[in-house]
Parts: C-alpha cells; structure tokens; sequence
C-alpha cells in the first residue's frame, strides 16, 4: 500500500488547483479513489519488467499527418455555435491593449 494517505483536503486542493468544484459529499470518495490508483500504482513498480521489451513507443513512431489543405470544415453558424461571446459574425474577446 503507498505510504501516502489521500485526505479530504488534498482533494479539496487537487481540485482548486484544477479549478474544479466538487461537492462536499464527492470528497471523501474521491480520496478513496485516487488512493486506490495510489495502491494500484505500488503494484505495478513492484512487477519484474526485466527483459520485457515495450510494445509501443511515440517517440520511436513518426507521426500521420495529412495534407495541409485549405478546406471549409465548419460554416461560421457552426464555428460559433458554443462561442461564449459572439456577434453573428466573429468570436467577441476581450481587448489586450
């Protein structure tokens, strides 16, 4: 088992930090879990990996890229769809300078 207990307050923190809210109630069966993952992670550094080559590594593969090819993927109703500000026609952000 890992030598480090998952408290409510972790959770609380984890989840600040993630900027998340998560109930009162949530908190203590999320510590449960994430120390459960803990414990799994104890079982597997304590497994014989010796001799075992990796099955799959993405730094050894390059990757599929397609054609850089100019396309109309979305209309602009559909672009701005979920836009959180929009005026029918462009995005809305807030002014930098």
């Amino acid at each position: 088992m890992s030598d480090q207990n998952i408290s409510r307050d972790d959770v609380f923190r984890m989840a600040a930090l993630s900027r998340l809210q998560v109930a009162e109630e949530e908190q203590a069966l999320f510590a449960r879990q994430l120390q459960d993952i803990l414990a799994y992670m104890d079982i597997l550094v304590s497994v014989d990996t010796d001799g075992v080559d990796p099955l799959y590594s993405t730094a050894l593969h390059g990757g599929i890229l397609r054609d850089d090819v100019a396309a109309i993927r979305l209309s602009r109703q559909e672009a701005l769809l979920n836009a959180p500000q929009q005026n029918g026609e462009c995005f809305v952000v807030p002014r930098i300078l």
